[in-house]
């Protein structure tokens, strides 16, 4: 187990797509808490970039839109080159509570590779998205638990750490399409330990899901997919 006593360098991972409305709110409530931050410009066609230059916010921006498993991913390699033990991913749209990041960063520091916040590992008052989006959530936890024989209550989280294992797994292989829920398989599939911890989340504080009625359908079918390929592809190790 690690030494409790060490303290980590951790680094928030903000990746950002056409967030003008709510990126500086995200920010600045992180740098509340006295974490390093990068924010992962993926090619907004909005202010997002300016607003992060006008108030000096340290930005890593992507000369164009890579989806958010690209943007993802480029803030796992930043972390890994400037030798964070631990980074934590928190969307640039305001619904990720920095005050849970704590959370995260003790189960790392317990023993877990993958931490991931989970709105639906006990009953909270926060926001629990839509109907068509839970039930894509249990079916993709059930469809996890079959190829796997591991329990994950949330796994389209997107607030989530990585030890540096983890980080280096990523850095070479993250999806790039709604990755979460692959790359959760793709850990379990090679060993790592995969642990969740309770959190609210609060609503979008700008801008609109890109999962939302049909389309929840077609990422339903698409990621069970993509994880069937996962679990077979590593089924031999």
């Amino acid at each position: 187990m690690p030494d409790q006593h060490i303290t980590p360098r951790v680094l928030v991972v903000i990746p950002a797509y056409n967030e003008h409305e709510s990126i500086l709110a995200t920010v600045n409530k992180i740098k509340s808490f006295g974490y390093d931050y990068v924010v992962v410009n993926d090619g907004s066609k909005d202010d997002t970039l300016a607003i992060c230059r006008a108030n000096h916010l340290n930005v890593l921006d992507l000369p164009q839109n890579l989806g958010i498993g690209g943007a993802v991913q480029a803030g796992h390699k930043y972390a890994q080159r400037f030798g964070y033990d631990i980074d934590v991913q928190v969307d640039g749209d305001g619904q990720h509570d920095p005050a849970y990041i704590k959370d995260l960063v003790t189960l790392i520091q317990d023993g877990a590779d993958l931490a991931v916040g989970s709105r639906f590992l006990k009953q909270t008052d926060g926001f629990q998205s839509t109907f068509m989006r839970r039930v894509g959530i249990k079916w993709l936890s059930f469809w996890i638990k079959l190829f796997t024989g591991q329990a994950v209550t949330d796994p389209t989280s997107g607030f989530r750490a990585c030890n540096r294992k983890a980080i280096d797994l990523f850095c070479d292989s993250y999806p790039i399409d709604y990755p979460e829920p692959e790359s959760i398989v793709l850990a379990m599939k090679l060993g790592y330990k995969v642990s969740e911890t309770s959190v609210n989340m609060l609503e979008r504080q700008g801008g609109t899901s890109s999962i939302g009625g049909f389309s929840a359908i077609y990422y339903m079918i698409k990621v069970s997919l993509a994880i069937w390929v996962t679990c077979w592809t590593h089924s031999g190790r």
